[in-house]
């Protein structure tokens, strides 16, 4: 790198070769006669020269990585959160269709939609309402409306 003062009293900033003996210019990067404009133009040159021999900062590498690992983790979550909220929409639609929002029970509503997104255990179902659409449901509610359930179906 050299800062080279022109005739006209600028100043050009240029990445210089000297492998075969002689200065050759390589590159030049740009010319000002503002100092602080200058030092910009140096340190461009020198990123751009660090790039050109395939040197790495590993301060900035690191500072991508991180900074691509965030990226990548909210546009995954976007996409788990479309894909869950995808699910329960239509679920509800299908809920409806069928005449089930006619019996007005939430907890149905909301084991019915759960258990075929999420087939886990009760506790579980009740840990995903919780975290993914904000429901508190109780788990003793759900063990009494299974009962409820329960009774009803020995009845019929």
């Amino acid at each position: 790198m050299r800062k080279k003062k022109n005739s006209s009293g600028v100043v050009s900033v240029q990445v210089i070769d000297k492998s075969s003996g002689k200065y050759q210019v390589v590159k030049t990067v740009g010319s000002s006669s503002d100092a602080i404009e200058i030092e910009n133009l140096y340190r461009q040159g020198k990123k751009w020269l660090d790039n050109y021999l395939g040197n790495r900062d590993i301060f900035l590498e690191h500072t991508r990585e991180q900074e691509e690992k965030r990226v990548t983790e909210v546009l995954l979550s976007s996409i788990e959160n479309i894909l869950l909220n995808g699910a329960q929409l239509i679920l509800n639609q299908v809920f409806k269709l069928v005449g089930f929002d006619k019996i007005g029970d939430e907890i149905l509503k909301h084991l019915v939609v759960s258990r075929i997104c999420q087939p886990r255990s009760k506790v579980a179902t009740v840990d995903y309402l919780k975290s993914y659409f904000d429901e508190d449901v109780e788990l003793h509610k759900i063990y009494h409306y299974l009962d409820k359930l329960h009774d009803t179906q020995k009845d019929t």
